[in-house]
């Protein structure tokens, strides 16, 4: 997002742990995007030690599992904007609104997620991101009825 949006003073990678990944991903970017990757701020620590407000972007992509609606929970609690790509659907245990009787597991969960974020006074976008990026294609966007241009 910090190369498309010039005008973020910064982003905060916040993870429990640094994938294996993270030091050659963070080189690609420096070495194409300077000028965004010296605005990146990574920190190995959990989602709760960290302050989220309605100034703030929350993004996730593949949170696997239940933590695509601890992120949900976490961004609709500090009234910012999200963005969502969901993966690892774990049907035993995840919400799915009663919809399996039309919708395939995961796409009902999918939709349960975002009808709660509704519910909780979001404006909503569904998009899907090509599915030879990732089968796990379905992204959700929202932001706060009350953010201007949300």
């Amino acid at each position: 997002m910090l190369i498309l949006d010039g005008s973020s003073p910064e982003a905060l990678v916040v993870d429990r742990a640094h994938p294996a990944s993270g030091a050659r991903l963070h080189q690609a970017l420096a070495a194409e995007w300077p000028h965004a990757s010296a605005r990146v701020r990574v920190v190995q620590e959990s989602l709760e030690s960290v302050d989220i407000g309605p100034d703030d972007v929350v993004v996730s992509a593949h949170a696997c599992g239940h933590l695509t609606d601890y992120v949900l929970d976490r961004a609709a609690t500090g009234r910012a904007r999200v963005a969502v790509l969901p993966c690892c659907h774990h049907l035993d245990h995840g919400a799915r609104g009663d919809l399996e009787g039309w919708l395939e597991g995961a796409l009902a969960m999918d939709v349960a997620r975002a009808v709660r974020l509704r519910e909780r006074g979001y404006r909503l976008w569904t998009q899907t991101i090509p599915s030879t990026i990732t089968p796990q294609n379905r992204l959700l966007l929202g932001a706060p009825g009350d953010t201007p241009g949300g």
